[in-house]
């Protein structure tokens, strides 16, 4: 049950800070490299300070190791796929979207995408099971974000896609 309770406070997280951010550039006082900028500056000192406790079992925390301890395949692993593909790249990516278009209509999609992909590769990768259960739950998310992000009208998505205008200054 914590896994799920964590999943649901992140995703609550990530709506109300793709909101926040969706206003910000919206606003046009700031593009997607300065909001990554500035969301990247103030998360990391709460990531150190978290990352401290855990890993000495501060305040009841799960003890974690240390980084200090991984081989050269995990650092491999964490600077090319989480560091530089996660972290930067599709960070870039997600805020140039949220800049151009909706927030209802980026973020489904990217957060649609990024479970599909990894059921995928956690199953051609890393040997997870793959059963009925998880591929008709992929295909009932994709389903749910093409009824979301279009509609009956031909060009409706690329529409809802445009930047709204922005605010006066």
């Amino acid at each position: 049950m914590k896994p799920i309770l964590f999943a649901v406070a992140a995703g609550v997280c990530w709506g109300v800070g793709e909101v926040c951010t969706r206003s910000a550039l919206h606003a046009g006082k700031v593009g997607p490299i300065g909001a990554i900028t500035v969301r990247s500056l103030v998360a990391i000192p709460l990531l150190v300070l978290v990352y401290w406790l855990m890993t000495r079992g501060a305040a009841g925390l799960r003890v974690e190791p240390s980084v200090a301890q991984a081989d050269g395949a995990t650092w491999t692993k964490l600077v090319l796929g989480s560091g530089i593909v996660a972290g930067g790249l599709a960070m870039v990516c997600f805020y140039t979207a949220l800049s151009l278009g909706e927030v209802s209509v980026v973020k489904p999609i990217a957060f649609s995408i990024a479970p599909a992909v990894g059921v995928l590769l956690g199953w051609l990768v890393l040997g997870e099971s793959m059963d009925a259960r998880k591929v008709l739950a992929v295909g009932l998310i994709v389903a749910g974000v093409v009824v979301l992000t279009t509609s009956g009208r031909p060009g409706a998505a690329a529409e809802s896609a445009e930047p709204a205008p922005s605010e006066p200054r």
